[in-house]
């Protein structure tokens, strides 16, 4: 665990990623806790902006390559 608040480090931090379990896709931009939750979750939001959603970490896939305006985690 890194970062503050908790937050965890996750290679397609930045990145637009699937989330699987409501076939959206955004841009993730953090695992951390959500509220009295036991375990982090994954924090998306759509492109272009909009309302945030939460999912669960395992629930990410088929990220959007790196490109110069991306900024995923080493």
């Amino acid at each position: 665990m890194t970062g503050s608040l908790l937050h965890r480090d996750h290679r397609w931090l930045g990145r637009e990623v699937e989330d699987i379990a409501t076939g959206r896709r955004g841009t993730l931009r953090a695992i951390a806790p959500d509220g009295d939750k036991p375990r982090p979750v994954a924090w998306l939001i759509p492109p272009g902006g909009g309302t945030e959603w939460t999912t669960d970490p395992a629930a990410l896939a088929n990220p959007a390559p790196v490109t110069p305006d991306t900024s995923p985690a080493s």
